[in-house]
């Protein structure tokens, strides 16, 4: 996650024994390499300042679960909306599934309206 604040997403992408991001509330699936990248890519370019602080971390058997607070700034287009300028920040819970040593799927839990409300009113 650290790397993430520091869009170090080469050191992100290592971590994994196979890259895979499911964003829950939109539906979407980002799986290998490619495909997370672009994912870092569209993020960073709407949220340039896109950061996570951590909360808790819980261990499970096959998983770690992490609470922890996204925060942003909306300075570019994202999916057909144009920047607000806006700052939100959210709460959420991502549950890292391993295999062996590395990070097989980050699959991530939200309240998208949170967001939207923050960056629209």
């Amino acid at each position: 996650m650290e790397s993430e604040n520091e869009h170090d997403f080469d050191t992100t992408l290592g971590t994994f024994g196979h890259p895979r991001y499911e964003i829950i509330p939109t539906g979407d699936v980002h799986d290998g390499a490619e495909q997370v990248m672009a994912y870092f890519t569209e993020s960073r370019t709407a949220f340039p300042d896109q950061r996570n602080e951590l909360i808790a971390m819980h261990h499970a058997d096959d998983a770690v679960i992490v609470e922890f607070t996204l925060k942003g700034t909306h300075l570019g287009p994202l999916r057909g909306f144009e920047p607000t300028g806006r700052e939100f920040s959210c709460r959420m819970i991502a549950v890292f599934e391993f295999e062996g040593e590395g990070i097989v799927c980050e699959r991530v839990y939200f309240d998208a309206a949170t967001i939207l409300a923050q960056l629209t009113s």
